[in-house]
């Protein structure tokens, strides 16, 4: 599947409703678009959802920062170590381009390895 392909099926799954109700969020002291401009992109929010894309260098870095329950979709194939918070343990992780997670809702940095760039679209649940 193309990339652009599968970012339309993103956001047309988006567009079909994911049910959820309010979350602060955007508000957030550590939220990643508000710490991380160059990198992290609003690109569509509504009542239910707010999904933002990702684009980290290779050996780049993503401090710390939050996020409420989301999906994220990886559109690189990439490494990365991820710090997360309270216990401050780092987990390597490799990620294929195509793949989905859920995740929970967390606290976390993240250093991209130097093998590749990461691209994301995450798509964060507002409730």
């Amino acid at each position: 599947m193309k990339r652009r392909q599968l970012l339309t099926t993103i956001l047309k799954s988006i567009a079909i409703g994911i049910i959820g109700g309010r979350s602060t969020a955007a508000q957030d002291d550590l939220d990643p678009v508000k710490l991380m401009p160059d990198t992290h992109k609003l690109i569509f929010e509504n009542s239910f959802v707010r999904v933002v894309e990702g684009r980290v260098p290779a050996g780049g870095r993503e401090i710390k920062h939050r996020h409420p329950h989301n999906v994220v979709v990886f559109l690189a194939d990439f490494d990365a170590e991820i710090r997360t918070f309270p216990d401050g343990k780092w987990t390597p992780s490799h990620r294929t381009f195509g793949t989905a997670t859920w995740n929970e809702a967390s606290v976390h940095e993240v250093k991209i390895g130097t093998n590749a760039p990461s691209h994301t679209i995450r798509i964060e649940l507002k409730y």
